[in-house]
Protein backbone atom coordinates (compact mmCIF):
# COMPACT_ATOMS: atom_id res chain seq x y z
CA UNK A 1 0.00 0.00 0.00
CA UNK A 2 1.20 3.44 -0.95
CA UNK A 3 2.00 5.41 2.01
CA UNK A 4 1.28 9.51 1.80
CA UNK A 5 3.58 11.61 4.11
CA UNK A 6 2.78 15.74 3.51
CA UNK A 7 5.42 17.69 4.09
CA UNK A 8 4.38 20.83 6.36
CA UNK A 9 7.29 22.54 4.61
CA UNK A 10 4.63 23.47 2.46
CA UNK A 11 1.97 24.11 5.29
CA UNK A 12 1.42 27.94 6.99
CA UNK A 13 3.52 27.87 9.47
CA UNK A 14 1.57 30.71 11.80
CA UNK A 15 -1.13 27.71 12.49
CA UNK A 16 0.68 24.84 11.99
CA UNK A 17 -2.63 23.20 14.19
CA UNK A 18 -4.91 23.80 11.65
CA UNK A 19 -2.23 22.96 8.92
CA UNK A 20 -1.59 19.39 10.12
CA UNK A 21 -5.57 19.17 10.90
CA UNK A 22 -6.03 19.68 7.04
CA UNK A 23 -4.08 16.81 6.39
CA UNK A 24 -5.26 14.05 8.99
CA UNK A 25 -6.15 12.11 6.44
CA UNK A 26 -2.45 11.18 5.38
CA UNK A 27 -0.63 8.54 6.42
CA UNK A 28 2.97 9.98 7.91
CA UNK A 29 3.51 13.73 8.76
CA UNK A 30 6.47 15.05 7.01
CA UNK A 31 8.82 17.26 8.43
CA UNK A 32 12.20 18.65 7.17
CA UNK A 33 14.99 19.95 9.72
CA UNK A 34 17.41 22.06 7.46
CA UNK A 35 21.11 23.53 9.04
CA UNK A 36 22.02 25.92 6.60
CA UNK A 37 25.41 23.86 6.47
CA UNK A 38 24.43 20.55 4.79
CA UNK A 39 21.72 22.48 2.32
CA UNK A 40 21.46 26.59 1.93
CA UNK A 41 18.19 26.77 4.13
CA UNK A 42 17.27 26.82 7.59
CA UNK A 43 14.07 25.69 8.76
CA UNK A 44 12.52 23.78 12.59
CA UNK A 45 14.46 22.25 14.98
CA UNK A 46 14.09 20.64 17.94
CA UNK A 47 11.24 22.53 19.82
CA UNK A 48 8.93 22.71 17.09
CA UNK A 49 9.04 19.01 16.69
CA UNK A 50 8.00 18.93 20.18
CA UNK A 51 5.00 21.07 19.64
CA UNK A 52 3.83 18.82 16.42
CA UNK A 53 4.12 15.91 18.82
CA UNK A 54 1.46 17.66 21.71
CA UNK A 55 -1.32 18.75 18.43
CA UNK A 56 -1.01 15.51 16.68
CA UNK A 57 -0.93 11.46 17.10
CA UNK A 58 0.26 10.68 13.23
CA UNK A 59 3.68 9.03 12.46
CA UNK A 60 6.62 11.64 12.29
CA UNK A 61 8.83 11.48 9.53
CA UNK A 62 11.57 13.42 10.34
CA UNK A 63 14.29 13.97 7.70
CA UNK A 64 17.23 15.20 9.22
CA UNK A 65 19.36 17.71 6.21
CA UNK A 66 22.31 18.14 8.69
CA UNK A 67 25.52 17.89 9.10
CA UNK A 68 27.12 15.34 11.56
CA UNK A 69 23.51 13.69 12.29
CA UNK A 70 24.20 11.30 15.39
CA UNK A 71 24.48 14.72 17.50
CA UNK A 72 20.93 15.32 16.79
CA UNK A 73 19.05 11.74 16.69
CA UNK A 74 18.32 11.65 20.55
CA UNK A 75 17.13 14.75 20.74
CA UNK A 76 14.71 14.60 17.71
CA UNK A 77 13.49 11.10 19.37
CA UNK A 78 13.03 12.70 22.73
CA UNK A 79 10.84 15.27 20.72
CA UNK A 80 8.73 12.40 19.89
CA UNK A 81 9.79 11.79 16.26
CA UNK A 82 8.69 8.08 15.21
CA UNK A 83 11.42 7.68 11.83
CA UNK A 84 14.60 9.81 11.11
CA UNK A 85 16.12 10.09 8.11
CA UNK A 86 19.96 11.13 7.58
CA UNK A 87 21.78 11.47 4.93
CA UNK A 88 24.59 9.43 3.67
CA UNK A 89 26.71 12.41 2.35
CA UNK A 90 26.63 14.44 5.76
CA UNK A 91 29.03 11.95 7.72
CA UNK A 92 31.87 9.56 6.96
CA UNK A 93 30.73 6.10 7.44
CA UNK A 94 31.48 5.82 11.09
CA UNK A 95 29.44 8.52 12.10
CA UNK A 96 26.69 7.30 9.91
CA UNK A 97 26.87 3.80 11.70
CA UNK A 98 26.67 5.66 14.87
CA UNK A 99 23.67 7.67 14.01
CA UNK A 100 21.81 4.39 13.30
CA UNK A 101 22.74 3.16 16.38
CA UNK A 102 21.58 5.53 18.39
CA UNK A 103 18.45 5.92 16.77
CA UNK A 104 17.91 2.26 18.10
CA UNK A 105 18.90 2.82 21.50
CA UNK A 106 16.24 6.02 21.48
CA UNK A 107 13.88 3.54 19.86
CA UNK A 108 12.92 5.51 16.50
CA UNK A 109 12.88 4.00 13.05
CA UNK A 110 16.13 4.71 11.50
CA UNK A 111 16.41 5.30 7.46
CA UNK A 112 18.66 6.90 5.13
CA UNK A 113 18.62 9.52 2.67
CA UNK A 114 20.10 10.15 -0.65
CA UNK A 115 20.93 13.10 -2.57
CA UNK A 116 20.39 12.89 -6.56
CA UNK A 117 24.31 12.43 -6.83
CA UNK A 118 24.46 9.75 -4.82
CA UNK A 119 24.46 6.28 -6.31
CA UNK A 120 22.06 3.39 -4.90
CA UNK A 121 25.03 1.01 -4.44
CA UNK A 122 25.88 3.42 -1.38
CA UNK A 123 23.24 1.67 0.60
CA UNK A 124 24.12 -1.57 0.59
CA UNK A 125 26.32 -1.69 3.37
CA UNK A 126 23.87 -0.56 5.52
CA UNK A 127 21.02 -2.14 3.84
CA UNK A 128 22.18 -5.65 4.93
CA UNK A 129 22.22 -4.37 8.16
CA UNK A 130 19.08 -3.39 8.32
CA UNK A 131 17.30 -0.29 7.46
CA UNK A 132 13.35 1.01 7.99
CA UNK A 133 13.38 3.23 5.18
CA UNK A 134 15.47 4.44 2.28
CA UNK A 135 14.74 7.92 1.17
CA UNK A 136 15.46 8.92 -2.01
CA UNK A 137 15.27 12.69 -3.04
CA UNK A 138 14.22 13.97 -6.46
CA UNK A 139 15.03 17.08 -6.17
CA UNK A 140 18.37 18.66 -4.72
CA UNK A 141 17.31 19.05 -1.16
CA UNK A 142 17.07 22.13 0.56
CA UNK A 143 13.75 24.21 -0.75
CA UNK A 144 10.41 22.79 -1.60
CA UNK A 145 8.91 23.44 -5.05
CA UNK A 146 11.51 22.51 -7.12
CA UNK A 147 10.91 20.64 -10.40
CA UNK A 148 11.13 16.41 -9.85
CA UNK A 149 14.57 14.69 -11.88
CA UNK A 150 13.38 12.05 -13.89
CA UNK A 151 16.78 10.85 -13.76
CA UNK A 152 16.23 9.30 -10.40
CA UNK A 153 13.90 6.68 -11.91
CA UNK A 154 16.42 4.13 -12.52
CA UNK A 155 17.72 4.95 -8.86
CA UNK A 156 14.30 3.92 -7.65
CA UNK A 157 13.90 0.94 -9.89
CA UNK A 158 17.79 -0.42 -8.49
CA UNK A 159 17.00 -0.14 -4.96
CA UNK A 160 13.82 -1.79 -4.66
CA UNK A 161 15.66 -4.90 -6.47
CA UNK A 162 18.29 -4.34 -3.45
CA UNK A 163 15.21 -4.18 -0.66
CA UNK A 164 13.55 -7.26 -1.87
CA UNK A 165 16.24 -9.45 -1.99
CA UNK A 166 18.44 -8.00 1.09
CA UNK A 167 15.18 -6.16 3.46
CA UNK A 168 11.80 -6.88 2.47
CA UNK A 169 10.31 -4.78 5.49
CA UNK A 170 12.11 -1.66 4.40
CA UNK A 171 9.97 1.13 2.75
CA UNK A 172 11.48 3.30 -0.05
CA UNK A 173 10.43 6.82 0.00
CA UNK A 174 10.23 9.75 -2.40
CA UNK A 175 10.68 13.55 -1.94
CA UNK A 176 10.34 16.17 -4.18
CA UNK A 177 8.34 17.22 -6.96
CA UNK A 178 5.75 14.60 -6.09
CA UNK A 179 2.37 15.85 -8.20
CA UNK A 180 -0.04 13.38 -9.36
CA UNK A 181 1.67 12.76 -12.53
CA UNK A 182 5.35 11.98 -10.99
CA UNK A 183 3.15 9.79 -8.56
CA UNK A 184 2.62 7.31 -11.16
CA UNK A 185 6.00 7.02 -12.33
CA UNK A 186 7.73 6.71 -8.46
CA UNK A 187 5.63 4.19 -7.46
CA UNK A 188 5.78 2.34 -11.08
CA UNK A 189 9.55 2.32 -10.21
CA UNK A 190 9.04 0.96 -6.60
CA UNK A 191 8.59 3.64 -4.30
CA UNK A 192 5.88 2.71 -1.67
CA UNK A 193 6.23 6.42 0.36
CA UNK A 194 5.61 9.82 -1.19
CA UNK A 195 6.33 12.64 0.57
CA UNK A 196 3.85 16.01 -1.18
CA UNK A 197 4.40 18.78 -0.01
CA UNK A 198 3.17 22.03 -2.80
CA UNK A 199 0.85 19.40 -4.05
CA UNK A 200 -1.47 18.56 -0.70
CA UNK A 201 -1.13 22.00 0.95
CA UNK A 202 -1.77 23.86 -2.74
CA UNK A 203 -4.75 21.61 -3.02
CA UNK A 204 -8.23 23.10 -2.55
CA UNK A 205 -8.98 19.87 -0.92
CA UNK A 206 -5.96 18.10 0.90
CA UNK A 207 -7.90 15.01 1.43
CA UNK A 208 -9.14 14.75 -1.76
CA UNK A 209 -5.79 15.19 -3.11
CA UNK A 210 -4.20 12.35 -0.21
CA UNK A 211 -6.39 10.10 -1.62
CA UNK A 212 -6.21 10.80 -5.42
CA UNK A 213 -1.96 10.46 -4.31
CA UNK A 214 -2.61 7.08 -2.30
CA UNK A 215 -4.04 5.88 -5.80
CA UNK A 216 -1.53 6.22 -7.66
CA UNK A 217 0.13 2.94 -6.34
Amino acid sequence: MVKIAPSILSADFCDLDREIRRVASADWLHVDVMDGMFVPNITVGVPVVASIRRHTQMFLDVHLMVEKPVRFVEAFAKAGADLLSVHLEADLPPGIREALRAMEANGVKKALALRPITAAEAVLPYLEEGLDMILVMTVEPGFGGQKFMTGQLDKLRTLRGYIDRLCPTCDLEVDGGVNLETARLVTGAGANVLVAGSAVYGADDPAAMIAALRGCG
